[in-house]
């Protein structure tokens, strides 16, 4: 894809989710994620009905009369935008690949913190971490990532989810915002996921496509392993054989939906063909 091409479409994007995060996603963005504290802002005299714990005794001392210390929540926010590049985003029945929502889901968040005057990162991951861009504040940074999510291209298409999270505990020293899109069709980061989600504000943002649940009666065909790229010859004749598929694609979405819930982290799924715009807007709403 040439520089022209990309773009092209960052500018598409930008337009369709800053017109989402703006009109629709700005105040429920807000309301929904709290700061990380009480910060102090001033004194002033003391008036009838204040909670006496809160009175500053030096200031009272010095005066004569009783102050009072005033805080302000502490607004500023860290969002960092955890998004699964690895081979198995590419696949997509409908109108778009699920890297597509990906892109527009992350992208629609990235502008919403941008109008909150928060500060956002990126960490790109397949089985390893492919790119990470510290958190910044600003449009041409929120351009910058969404490039990024257009045209980067991992080095492996495997996944890894425990390792992501594992590299993000270590770089994110404070509380952060933190949304984690990918498919989850893989299991295993139940430890690195309760770390995680006790020092950050955590969601579980799952993309699928209605597809992948099951595979059709077609008889023996050749199907390539998105992840590993080792074709197989798969007998779709078999019952057993597309039971198994089934049966292997439900228990890795309960263990998502599980292992989130367990560790006190926000669940969320979307389907490639439904409206994320609602689904976002839903959650926001319901943490309020």
């Amino acid at each position: 894809m040439d520089t022209k091409e990309i773009l092209k479409k960052v500018r598409k994007i930008e337009i369709k989710t800053r017109r989402l995060s703006d009109h629709i996603f700005s105040g429920e963005y807000h309301t929904s994620f709290k700061g990380r504290g009480m910060t102090f802002s001033e004194v002033r005299q003391y008036q009838y009905g204040d909670d006496v714990k809160s009175i500053d005794w030096n200031v009272t001392a010095r005066t004569n009369e009783p102050y009072v210390k005033v805080f302000e929540e502490e607004r500023e926010l860290t969002m960092m935008l955890m998004v699964d590049c690895s081979g198995s985003e590419i696949f997509g029945t409908k109108n778009q690949f699920k890297s597509e929502i990906i892109t527009e889901i992350a992208a629609t968040l990235a502008f919403s913190s941008t109008n909150n005057n928060d500060k956002v990162g990126l960490i790109l991951f397949s089985d390893q971490i492919e790119l990470f861009i510290p958190p910044k504040k600003g449009k041409s940074h929120v351009l910058r990532i969404i490039r990024e999510l257009i045209e980067f291209q991992p080095k492996s298409r495997k996944t890894d989810l425990a390792q992501a999270l594992k590299f993000l505990s270590s770089v994110m020293k404070k509380k952060a915002i933190v949304f984690l899109i990918s498919d989850f069709m893989v299991n295993n980061y139940e430890k690195t996921l309760k770390i995680a989600a006790k020092k950050h504000d955590l969601t579980g943002i799952r993309v699928y496509d209605e597809r992948e649940k099951s595979i059709p009666n077609l008889g023996i065909v050749n199907m390539l392993d998105a992840e590993s790229g080792e074709i197989m010859l798969v007998d779709t004749n078999s019952k057993s054989v597309r039971l198994a598929y089934e049966k292997e694609y439900a228990d890795n979405v309960k263990y998502f939906s599980e292992m989130f819930s367990k560790s006190g982290a926000g669940v969320l799924s979307s389907r490639v063909d439904e409206s994320y715009v609602t689904k976002l807007l839903g959650y926001f709403k319901a943490r309020n």
